[in-house]
């Protein structure tokens, strides 16, 4: 999972009178994770500190002088490096007031690029493809440089890549329309040409980027079609590959993003872990034209994690420090600060609670991933058995070839002029007689076509056709994220339900959105919406009363004076245990509200995500909230819901984090509002139980662990007595 927080300008960008550059060169780290080095296009380089977002220092170069490229720092000497007109290299330290008195070295040929890495000694690009250390290179500053490239090769990109304690030089030439990739290797000294992989007729990759990982080096890059290929090379060159000879270097398809109507022409990416990239440029896959964006997406799953709309021009410009992203866009320089979560199926959908099959009697919200790639028919048949609702989506294979064809793009078109009518019947025609492969490739297209719709024609909404598509199990929010905020502004709760019970990958900001819209509508409201009636049967069982005070033959045990159930507001009349008062008590909220709670519940979240979003809850909101949470947790703890059949129930461990979650957001608030005291007792008691009870386990489980450190293999004799004492 990732997430973007919110973004901070840094500085003000000068772009040109064409709007086509930024005026920034390039951002580089300093010595410090909070300071970064900004050399723009002119004459300047400054030092920023970026969460003061102030300047420490700048220098500029004389008139008519031009800072060639991005100025670097060598950790190893704490000195700043740039090179200026190609061929006059700067060296100064942060009390230097100007670079006139500073080191100045001129070299014999014009530099390209200068490359640093913490603890490594820099190193010099020059422009024909020579490369020499910093230090080799200012000592003899006037030395001979080979001509590495042939005469119409240019460079068109550089990186340096450090491997533990080495360092490894990339560089991109392009010749004639063929694109080669060059790798200098160092102690030793070893230079490889590589061939890259390209389509005939296809311009220059937009961008490239490259990481060390897992003993090999990751080449990505991005084409104008939308395309980012991912090419491996191995750290250590093989001893038989002659270093003259050209070897191919084959690519895959690592993501395919959206390229809009046409080609790509200012985009970016960089990769932020093993399995999550940030793209910029890129249009988002359900906005439309025109507006500009930076999105996170995880590279294993082909899912869009996150995504921010960015004011003004996009330059293609991107750089990654210390989880911040710094991106240029119309005259602003802003930095992004990001989070990524290890890259699992969990992890990529939301935090998923493991739960025993007597706290959950439904199967999981995500089917297994084996299940998704290779297939499991009866599965998922066996999944929409038990759901009350069939659609016609819901036919065989041999009955939908008797339906008339439709193709996706006539529906398409119907989708843009046709009656609400008329688009559910198309629609609910399509569904039936489409294969199966193609439903998965279109369900996101015909859902992204009908939500464009009903945002521009507020008339128009298509509720059966909606669900029919979501009922598909081909959709998710990252394929058309409107779709469940739309049903929230329509009150559309049916849908709503159904897009909580399927979507696997839902952003903790719109689960809050549904929770608050939620709590806020009266239950009145509620009763006449056609929710799905396994889970309104879960709530009429949980809230229907006991026919009698015993179980089996049995009666409830007397509560002691650490029982976790609530007093009642007013004397009991009767001699009953107060075990019954939680399986007496009156549920806070209607069934209806009950049943879409629970499935907030069981929707995927991550902690760290979902916090900032509770706290937008009201007061009377978190009281009400708390007040059905205990509910549920009381009538869990006196297993009033273990005879219940139903596939879907919310986990006793789901109960208990989301009362932490709120009490962690709305503790100060709820301590001060009187109407809270004493649910915050109720929930204080019940929490002391859990303490108790945990306390307990341990003991058991410290028990256990010394029973099976204890050696039996002693010879005991024939017959012995033996006294375990246990504290």
């Amino acid at each position: 999972m990732a997430a973007l927080y919110e973004a901070y300008t840094l500085c003000g960008l000068a772009p040109a009178q064409n709007f086509s550059d930024s005026g920034i060169q390039g951002i580089e780290p300093d010595g410090d994770e909070d300071r970064v080095i900004v050399t723009d296009c002119a004459r300047s380089v400054t030092v920023y500190k970026v969460s003061d977002q102030k300047p420490l220092g700048s220098w500029a170069v004389k008139q008519g002088q031009r800072v060639s490229c991005p100025a670097v720092y060598n950790t190893q000497t704490n000195e700043y490096v740039v090179v200026i007109d190609e061929k006059v290299i700067r060296v100064w330290k942060d009390e230097d007031v100007g670079l006139d008195k500073a080191f100045k070295a001129t070299v014999s040929a014009e530099i390209y690029r200068v490359h640093s890495a913490p603890g490594q000694t820099p190193v010099v690009l020059f422009q024909r493809g020579a490369v020499r250390l910093l230090d080799a290179l200012l000592s003899a500053p006037q030395q001979p440089v080979e001509q590495v490239l042939s005469q119409e090769e240019v460079i068109r990109w550089s990186t340096a890549v450090r491997l533990e304690q080495r360092l490894i030089l990339l560089f991109s030439t392009e010749q004639k329309g063929e694109h080669f990739l060059y790798v200098q290797r160092f102690s030793p000294n070893t230079l490889s040409k590589h061939r890259l992989e390209t389509d005939p007729g296809v311009s220059a990759p937009l961008g490239y980027t490259a990481t060390f990982r897992d003993g090999n080096i990751h080449l990505l890059y991005l084409l104008r079609s939308g395309g980012v290929y991912e090419s491996i090379l191995v750290a250590r060159p093989a001893v038989s590959a002659p270093a003259e000879e050209i070897q191919a270097l084959p690519r895959s398809l690592l993501l395919q993003l959206p390229a809009g109507d046409g080609e790509l022409s200012c985009a970016s990416l960089l990769p932020l872990d093993q399995a999550h990239m940030a793209v910029v440029g890129v249009p988002h896959p359900s906005a439309g034209p025109g507006k500009d964006f930076l999105c996170l997406w995880n590279t294993h799953f082909q899912t869009l994690q996150a995504a921010r709309e960015l004011p003004g021009r996009i330059y293609g410009q991107m750089w990654c420090y210390s989880n911040k992203l710094f991106v240029c866009h119309g005259k602003t320089l802003s930095v992004i600060p990001f989070e990524c979560q290890k890259s699992s199926l969990a992890t990529a959908v939301g935090k998923l609670k493991q739960t025993s099959a007597n706290e959950s009697k439904g199967p999981a919200l995500v089917p297994s991933w084996n299940d998704l790639l290779h297939g499991s028919a009866m599965q998922m048949q066996t999944h929409t058995q038990g759901r009350s609702r069939t659609l016609s989506t819901r036919r065989t294979k041999a009955s939908s070839k008797n339906q008339s064809c439709l193709t996706v793009e006539q529906l398409v078109e119907d989708i843009k002029v046709c009656s609400v009518q008329e688009v559910e019947r198309r629609m609910q025609e399509f569904l039936s007689g489409a294969e199966q492969e193609v439903l998965h490739l279109v369900a996101g297209r015909l859902a992204c076509e009908l939500v464009a719709r009903c945002r521009a024609e507020p008339g128009f909404y298509p509720h059966a056709a909606l669900l029919q598509l979501v009922d598909t199990h081909y959709l998710c929010h990252s394929v058309c994220p409107d779709l469940l905020m739309l049903a929230l502004e329509k009150s559309d709760f049916c849908l709503c339900q159904f897009c909580l019970q399927l979507f696997p990958d839902i952003p903790e900001a719109v689960t809050c959105a549904c929770l608050k819209t939620i709590l806020s509508v009266p239950d009145t409201e509620l009763e006449h919406m056609d929710l799905e009636a396994d889970s309104l049967l879960f709530m009429k069982s949980l809230t229907q009363s006991p026919d009698s005070d015993q179980h089996n033959g049995f009666g409830p045990p007397n509560a002691d004076e650490e029982s976790c159930d609530v007093p009642s507001e007013t004397p009991a009349l009767d001699s009953k245990p107060r075990s019954d008062t939680a399986l007496n008590m009156s549920c806070p909220v209607g069934l209806h509200k009950g049943a879409l709670l629970n499935e907030i519940l069981q929707t995927a979240y991550s902690d760290n995500l979902l916090l900032p979003h509770i706290k937008d809850l009201s007061v009377a909101q978190v009281i009400l909230f708390l007040q059905y949470l205990r509910f549920l947790y009381l009538k869990y703890s006196q297993d009033a819901h273990s005879q219940i059949r139903t596939l879907r129930m919310p986990a006793v461990n789901q109960v208990l984090d989301w009362v932490c979650l709120l009490l962690d957001a709305h503790f100060a608030v709820l301590v001060l509002a009187s109407e809270a005291k004493s649910l915050l007792f109720s929930l204080h008691k019940f929490v002391r139980s859990q303490v108790r009870l945990y306390s307990e386990l341990g003991k058991i489980k410290g028990s256990l662990e010394a029973l099976t450190k204890y050696n039996q293999s002693q010879d005991m004799g024939q017959y012995s007595i033996e006294v375990l004492e246990f504290f």
